[in-house]
This record gives structure tokens, sequence and C-alpha cells, in this order.
């Protein structure tokens, strides 16, 4: 081969195995045993007849509990604290920058939870489980969304709790944009 013809061969760095990463990602994989998205059948386009996008404080049936400048944190005043006929442990409604966004839902218990997923299925779509998929795990993650509606439930089994959370597809996202290291 003539000398001219001679290229310049790059090496490619050699990549390492580490054990930690693969034990790491191992544990995420184990730790999350479920996750469906399913499209809503019938969007709420808000939570108990509140509309998403509604100023909360000019309602009488909410009053503030917690603030900061740009999001309100509501506690319904004569509500229960149930829903899907099972009580709960609270339940918080959310403005952003005066405007309807959020409901945060905290209960506690298997049984809790079992009566919540069920009515969340009909209310708002089957899940659709896949075979081989494990309807149980440490922490099981389920999805609706809808045009205006997006629901969010998260069970650890762990230790029984469970979060849902209903948000305007539209509104939700500039919480994200209030969240600092600081205080505003």
């Amino acid at each position: 081969m003539d000398p001219t013809q001679l290229r310049t061969v790059t090496r490619i760095p050699h990549l390492t195995y580490h054990p930690r990463i693969a034990a790491l990602l191992l544990l995420l994989i184990l730790g999350m045993d479920s996750a469906w998205a399913v499209s809503m059948t019938d969007d709420p386009k808000g939570f108990r007849d509140i509309l998403w996008g509604t100023i909360l404080s000019s309602r009488q049936d909410v009053e503030p509990f917690r603030s900061s400048t740009h999001v309100i944190e509501y506690l319904p005043k004569t509500d229960s604290l149930s829903f899907a006929d099972t009580q709960m442990t609270s339940i918080l409604y959310l403005s952003v920058d005066n405007q309807f966004a959020r409901v945060t839902i905290r209960y506690q218990g298997s049984n809790v939870h079992k009566e919540v997923l069920a009515y969340l299925e009909t209310r708002f779509g089957r899940l659709d489980r896949i075979p081989g998929q494990m309807t149980r795990g440490l922490t099981q993650q389920y999805n609706w969304r809808g045009s205006d509606t997006e629901i969010n439930l998260t069970y650890q089994a762990g230790t029984e709790r469970g979060y849902i959370f209903f948000d305007s597809r539209t509104l939700a996202p500039r919480f994200n944009d209030y969240i600092t290291d600081s205080a505003e």
C-alpha cells in the first residue's frame, strides 16, 4: 500500500462496565412495576363541577390554606374528605396565578386503593393490562389523559399511601415555572 494512502485511525475510547450503575438501574426497574396510560373516556374538564381556570378566591366553598406569590392551596369548607365513596386523608385545590389548575388527593390503605382504582377505571376508562405485566409492586402508577384533564395515581405499597393528581393539561405545567431553589 502506498504511504500516501494511509489514513489516520481515530480510536474510540473503551467503555467500561460499572457494577454500581447496573445495580441502580436494576433497582429502578424492579421498584416501578407498573405504569399505564389510558385515553380518558369522559374528561371532567375540572374537578367536582369546578372548571379549570376558575378563580377559586371568589368561591365560598373553599378557603385559602397556604400561599406563595403564584400558587395558592385551598381546603374545601363544606366538602367531606371523600372521593370514590371512600374516606381520603386530604383533598387540596390549587391555583396557579389565580386560576384553578390542580387537585391533590392523599389516601391511606390497600383497601382504599382498590376502591379508588376501581372508581377511576369505571369513571375514566379501563386500564390496558398487558399479559405478563404486574399489577402489584413497590410503586404503582396509573395515568388517564383527556383533552383538558390528566389524572395521575401513584400508590406506594410499602407504606400503603396513595396520591391522586387531577391536573389541567394547560395550566398545571405552569407550576414548574415557579419551582426554584430559593423562596420568592
